[in-house]
């Protein structure tokens, strides 16, 4: 059962219509919402860039070993340490969101993420300086953690809380494509530069080109941002506030877990398995495929870049119809669909033939998009604007460490013992169960009102 905010909070959740923006943040949402897309696509490049490259060269140029399963693990490892650090950044930016603004937080989580990134493209390998190398390897990994975990909730607030009437779902899928759009654009840099370097040449050092190509994208995703307005929908609940005889909340984490904690939970589990779908396909499969079934690297990167591609065709089209039928019935759709194709589409690794492995990610990734398309609008209206950026955040970051960021790893591990794609299905199948359970317990919120 949903929670009930406290009695002593002058607000609720409820099925009133939603509110309207006034009339000057309609006429900047399509401006904001591009600007949000911006900022996420480059964040999740920098992201995406990071898991190709652990699955193809970060192993064995920061953690040598007799064992390429070893090594291969150990740069997972340093993936997954990102996404424990990603709650840290919902604490530090849901704060800053909750309290200051969503576009103070997006600004600075943009330049963490850039500077983190560079860092990476600069470091020396384990060959060079030792120990240090992984060490410094890991502190930017976990600097990346911190800015991803504040990136999302604020990107698709400032969009939505920029939309007009019937339209927040669509909005807010506008950012929420920037990870697959992320994952494109990092394959459309490594791709070539794999090509032309050559293997030998990219593990040489043509590595490090897609982590300093960010330094350009970082710039132009600030100036973009610094274009933008603060939403509406913050500056009216930071007024009334500021008025109301219950001050803000100096941690809405602890607000939100006493207050929420079970639309938190359920939120959580809602995203769970689409995380899951979403890096085994788009990191763990990169490597796995190749090294354990021989299929060729371009064609588990091209496979994946058509995937996401079909996901992103439909991305718009599923939140339209989201804003008119409502979040559950798509998402549930796609969770049912994903319990039901997780086997099949792993399943199809085993064929080893680029065009049956290329549709069978098309059919999950598209399936992907019917789950999180919506999950953008129904996370960030689970809970009233006093503590939305910290709420939204909360649900898919956590959802994203537990499954994803693990993924990988697990993955690996259970590779490592039953040696079938099979097992990937299983546990993705698994998790995509759970969304859909989850999702059966959580309330429509199409018609919820929003400026509250």
């Amino acid at each position: 059962m949903p929670d009930s905010p406290s009695k002593t909070v002058p607000e609720t959740v409820g099925s009133r219509p939603a509110a309207s923006p006034p009339p000057e943040a309609k006429s900047k949402a399509p401006r904001v919402a591009v600007a949000s897309l911006v900022g996420t696509t480059i964040e999740y490049y920098d992201f995406a860039v990071y898991g190709t490259a652990s699955a193809l060269v970060l192993g064995p140029a920061f953690f040598p070993s007799g064992n390429a399963t070893v090594s291969s693990l150990a740069a997972f490892l340093t993936f997954a340490a990102a996404f424990l650090a990603r709650p840290l950044g919902v604490v530090l930016f849901g704060t800053i969101g909750d309290r200051l603004g969503r576009r103070q937080a997006l600004v600075i989580s943009l330049l963490l993420m850039g500077v983190a990134t560079v860092g990476v493209g600069l470091l020396p390998t384990y060959e060079t300086a030792g120990l240090l190398a992984p060490v410094l390897l890991v502190t930017l990994r976990l600097l990346q953690g911190v800015s991803m975990g504040g990136e999302w909730g604020g990107a698709v607030l400032l969009a939505t809380e920029h939309a007009p009437p019937g339209r927040r779902a669509l909005y807010a899928s506008i950012p929420n494509a920037g990870p697959s759009l992320g994952f494109l654009l990092s394959t459309a840099v490594i791709l070539p530069t794999l090509n032309i370097a050559g293997r030998d040449g990219f593990t040489d050092g043509a590595w490090r080109i897609p982590f300093l190509l960010s330094a350009v994208l970082v710039v132009i995703g600030l100036w973009v941002r610094a274009t933008v307005s603060e939403s509406p929908v913050f500056s009216s609940a930071a007024r009334r506030t500021a008025q109301a005889p219950t001050p803000v909340s100096r941690f809405p984490l602890g607000t939100l877990v006493k207050e929420y904690p079970g639309r938190l939970l359920l939120g959580i589990g809602a995203a769970i398995g689409g995380s899951a779908v979403y890096y085994l396909t788009i990191v763990y499969s990169l490597s796995y495929a190749p090294k354990a079934l021989g299929i060729p690297q371009n064609t588990m990167l091209t496979a994946a870049s058509i995937g996401a591609a079909a996901g992103i065709a439909v991305t718009l089209p599923v939140a339209h119809l989201a804003d008119r039928i409502g979040r559950r019935p798509l998402m549930l759709t796609g969770a049912a669909g994903s319990v039901l194709w997780a086997v099949p589409m792993y399943a199809s690794l085993s064929s080893r033939n680029a065009v049956l492995i290329t549709g069978a990610y098309t059919v999950g990734l598209m399936l992907l998009a019917l789950m999180f398309s919506p999950a953008a609008a129904f996370l960030a209206e689970l809970f009233p604007a006093r503590l939305r950026y910290t709420g939204a955040s909360a649900a898919f970051i956590l959802a994203n460490t537990l499954g994803g960021g693990f993924a990988p790893s697990i993955a690996t591990w259970l590779n490592s013992r039953w040696e079938s794609p099979l097992v990937l299905g299983f546990y993705t199948g698994s998790l995509c169960l759970l969304s859909l359970l989850c999702l059966l317990a959580l309330p429509e919120t199409r018609d919820d009102e929003f400026d509250i």
